[in-house]
């Protein structure tokens, strides 16, 4: 997560710090029951974490325009304060989007109003901290995408040598902080958080000895909080009830492994990919997918059943954008532009073909129509079909595009970059039909 994953980029910010030691595991305490948090319900109006409403990059409409340019289907566009590559989070009449000011040394949350993209307000998360150095030209200090469970906003930074999660309300006030464990990366932190019933999960694998946690949305406590290997990677956990029981899938570290989102259990795991994953895993039924780029490159299907069994694997490279999973059929576009159709089940090939440009964001699917921009700011529109890359429209915004669109409420939102004279300003826009 993503998150891009979007994104959500397995290239993010410098820890710069020493490395650190193993975090302590942390179980459920069973003495004292945990006080169940409302839930909400969301709609086709409302994205509300990385990949949206059921975690799978799925628009729940499909009313939104295939074309744009700056002259055509912009309903606005506003500034963007300081630099990130976090996606939008949608909730209502209020957009929420995560950004970081290096000159200033903050990380914010930043508010607009859906409607006519105003600011609404700006919470400074942190105010210094930030690393001093960022170890790639695509890391940004606010690259995962904030969460809402509909009372709060839920961001995760990383700040001096550890991972933070912090709750605010949806006038952006703070509610509470939580530091969940040291981080120690060579390129910093990407994952997105994911919410389960009363709780924020998030991931933070790292050279000194990764872990997955999940906190209590209403108060921060630690809640569970599981070690994982000792290996630098950046995916976003990703929450789904899959064969008949609700798990947190995460790829990275050399494995596959499921959690049990309620205690952190460990329910299976699998021999994974490759070391560093940036890709959200994907599901359908009892089948669960996984991607990775570095050292090694691969897609693989895995049954979720608690055997971990692999069911098929290929040697393709998808390391920072995400999968697609839609009628059977799984979809992709490489980091170097590259997209693929595979059957789901068997992972035969039903098509590959070229796009252009390299790509970080991960794509959604509205109408019957794949959206996914590359990294100089080109969305490309295809259809969802396994029988040809059949590519309906290019469509140019900026000159960067690292955070993965947002549809919604018949609207698509994208955080874009341009360069004038050397100086490089973000912007959010809304792209929808003409009334």
């Amino acid at each position: 997560m993503k998150a891009l994953a979007l994104c959500l980029l397995a290239f993010c910010l410098v820890a710069g710090c020493s490395r650190s030691e193993p975090v302590s595991e942390i179980s459920v305490d069973g003495s004292q029951p945990v006080v169940p948090v409302e839930g909400s319900n969301f709609g086709p109006d409302d994205w509300p974490f990385w990949r949206g409403p059921a975690r799978n990059g799925l628009a729940q409409i499909d009313n939104v325009p295939t074309s744009w340019d700056e002259n055509n289907n912009i309903v606005w566009k506003v500034d963007v304060p300081g630099r990130g590559h976090a996606s939008p989070t949608v909730l209502g009449d209020r957009i929420f989007l995560a950004t970081a000011d290096e000159d200033a040394g903050t990380q914010s949350v930043i508010c607009f109003d859906r409607n006519d993209g105003h600011q609404l307000w700006q919470s400074t998360v942190h105010n210094g901290g930030l690393p001093g150095s960022l170890g790639h030209q695509k890391s940004t200090h606010a690259s995962s995408t904030v969460a809402t469970d509909g009372e709060r906003v839920f961001a995760s930074f990383l700040n001096g040598d550890a991972i933070w999660v912090t709750a605010l309300d949806l006038e952006g006030a703070q509610l509470w902080q939580t530091k969940v464990g040291p981080f120690d990366s060579s390129y910093g932190y990407a994952a997105s958080p994911a919410i389960f019933k009363s709780f924020v999960i998030v991931a933070a694998d790292h050279n000194g000895g990764g872990f997955v946690a999940a906190l209590h949305r209403k108060t921060g406590k630690l809640q569970w909080r599981k070690p994982r290997p000792a290996e630098q990677s950046y995916a976003s956990p990703l929450v789904a009830h899959v064969a008949g029981k609700d798990q947190v899938l995460l790829c990275g570290a050399y494995l596959v492994a499921s959690y049990d989102p309620n205690t952190g259990a460990e329910l299976w795991s699998q021999e994974g990919t490759t070391k560093s994953c940036a890709g959200t895993m994907v599901y359908s039924d009892d089948l669960v997918y996984a991607t990775g780029g570095y050292p090694d490159a691969s897609v693989a299907c895995y049954r979720a059943d608690g055997s971990g069994e692999l069911v098929w694997k290929n040697n393709k490279k998808l390391y920072v954008p995400s999968l697609l999973l839609h009628d059977g059929h799984l979809y992709a576009a490489n980091d170097g532009g590259i997209a693929f159709c595979w059957n789901a089940k068997t992972g035969k090939n039903a098509w590959t073909g070229r796009l252009s440009g390299n790509f970080s964001a991960s794509p959604v699917l509205a109408g019957g129509n794949i959206y996914v921009p590359n990294e100089s700011g080109t969305t490309f529109v295809f259809k969802a079909t396994p029988k040809t890359l059949n590519i309906i429209a290019r469509n140019k915004l900026g000159d960067e595009t690292m955070a993965s669109p947002v549809i919604c409420g018949d609207r698509i939102f994208l955080r874009v970059a341009s360069r004038q004279r050397g100086t490089r300003q973000e912007m959010l826009y809304a792209i929808g039909n003409p009334e």
